[in-house]
């Protein structure tokens, strides 16, 4: 410790050397034992900022000592991403290469924002986005850039539809301008909460979003697109974007895009398509009947943090309209200009509203090269079997129903049992079911095996299991299995 606070440097290379061999050791025996742990910590909110001092240390403390604390009060008390048994939301994998990669971004410390702050982040990120594009199947026109999660990849993507349109906001701003009318973006009600939150952001506002029906299979209905633009149109109202959805957060519903797109072409909008989800299973060739007609698109957001296994923050913003977000977000001051005046090819600040970029391609370059494309196929394959598989399951159970197709690897449902399916008064029944969802769903995430969520579909209480971990193996979808009907028996009894 008095060698901590004699010194003016950081810690001594050989030292960092032994520490960092014990963070090592502390990850891999991790990874080694998750599966053993709760999913969910039987923690209750507000019980672990007591655990901690109230003020911050004045004197140094050994890393052995900070390490037995992390192992008693950190990985104890966390939601655990990593668990096989992690089925809820959509799953986010931090794969082994994937965190050597964090390792060595930290390592090198980065800031990613001009070439000459970072040559080769600049670079190799246009080397990477290049390969996924490739990797996906979408054509060369397609450029883009690597943000931290879905939510600014859309935000980005949003302001530049809104620069598009023609009104100069990025320099003039919108508020107070008479000659700019009402703007509206056209999505789906079961589209992300992100694009409300883009559009709030934005200065569009959450009134500026036209909600439009979708169908059974909870997909937008072109019709009703093309209806609610016209309407707008004659209510001088002026549309802007249109954003569709290529797996759901809700049911992994798939919006049709060439539908979609013909609409958008025609009206002259821009075409933001979110695929932060799915995205990914276009790497599969006979797989991407989804994904027709999203190369007509403007933009597209796919999240490599959710199914190529990256460890978080990592989202793919791909664009055939590079122009549009560099006048949304490109601003120069001295300071960030090179000495001798010469202008790089690329400097990504350009194109967000962000000044500081992580170095975001090194562990994505890492992995790509560790698993190659034909691994990650196998394996994202793997998972969509294995929700099909499961929703064979509820299909053949007559005490469950399925709610939603299963394009992908997730699968909404829920419990009905025979008591509860028919009667005279369905709004009771239709409370008692929900009641009685939430109550199974608590019971199965109580047991610490697995952990599931729930979204609503068609005002109906809907159980989710998503299926994208990379740990995850058939073995645990069966014991999910159990659990769910394990429970489900007690709940009846």
């Amino acid at each position: 410790m008095s060698e901590q606070l004699s010194g003016l440097t950081d810690m001594d290379p050989e030292d960092f050397r032994a520490a960092a061999h014990a963070v090592v050791d502390q990850m891999a025996d991790y990874l080694a034992t998750v599966e053993r742990r709760p999913v969910m910590p039987p923690i209750t909110p507000g019980s672990l900022k007591p655990l901690f001092p109230a003020s911050p240390p004045e004197q140094p403390e050994p890393l052995a000592a900070i390490l037995d604390d992390y192992r008693r009060l950190v990985e104890p008390n966390a939601t655990h991403w990593q668990h096989p048994g992690f089925m809820a939301l959509f799953a986010t994998t931090a794969s082994a290469p994937g965190i050597l990669g964090e390792m060595l971004t930290a390592a090198i410390g980065q800031n990613a924002m001009l070439w000459r702050t970072s040559p080769i982040g600049t670079e190799l990120e246009q080397v990477v986005v290049d390969w996924l594009r490739q990797g996906v199947g979408l054509p060369p026109e397609f450029d883009g850039m690597l943000t931290d999660t879905a939510s600014t990849s859309s935000l980005i993507a949003l302001a530049g539809a809104r620069e598009a349109s023609g009104f100069s906001a990025a320099a003039e701003g919108l508020a107070g301008r008479d000659e700019v009318p009402s703007l509206r973006i056209y999505l789906s009600r079961e589209a992300h909460n992100s694009i409300d939150k883009a559009a709030m952001t934005l200065g569009l506002g959450r009134a500026s979003l036209v909600h439009i029906p979708v169908d059974e299979a909870y997909a937008m209905r072109p019709d009703a697109l093309a209806e609610a633009i016209e309407t707008d149109r004659s209510a001088a109202r002026r549309p802007i974007a249109i954003v569709a959805t290529v797996g759901t957060t809700s049911s992994t519903a798939v919006d049709p895009v060439p539908a979609i797109a013909a609409v958008a072409e025609r009206e002259g909008l821009w075409l933001h398509v979110d695929s932060a989800y799915a995205g990914p299973v276009a790497l599969i060739a006979g797989r991407r009947a989804p994904f027709a007609g999203w190369e007509r698109a403007d933009s597209i957001v796919i999240n490599p943090h959710k199914w190529l296994f990256t460890p978080l923050d990592a989202s793919l913003l791909l664009t055939r309209r590079l122009d549009a977000l560099r006048t949304a977000f490109s601003l120069s001051r001295a300071y960030i200009e090179a000495p001798d005046g010469s202008v790089a090819p690329r400097d990504y600040t350009d194109f967000t509203p962000q000044l500081g970029r992580r170095f975001r391609a090194l562990k994505l370059w890492i992995q790509l090269r560790w698993f190659g494309l034909e691994g990650l196929r196998r394996r994202i394959d793997h998972h969509i079997e294995l929700a099909q598989e499961f929703a064979s399951w509820i299909d053949a159970d007559p005490e469950f129903e399925r709610l939603a197709p299963v394009p992908f690897s997730t699968v909404c449902f829920r419990y009905r049992p025979a008591a509860l399916r028919d009667g005279t008064d369905a709004g009771s029944i239709s409370e008692r079911l929900d009641a009685l969802n939430a109550r199974l769903i608590t019971a199965v995430n109580g047991t610490g095996e697995v952990f599931l969520s729930h979204t609503k579909l068609g005002g109906r209480y809907t159980i989710r299991m998503a299926i994208g971990n990379l740990r995850t193996e058939r073995r645990h979808i069966e014991r999910a299995w159990q659990l769910l009907r394990r429970e489900a028996a007690a709940l009846d009894g």
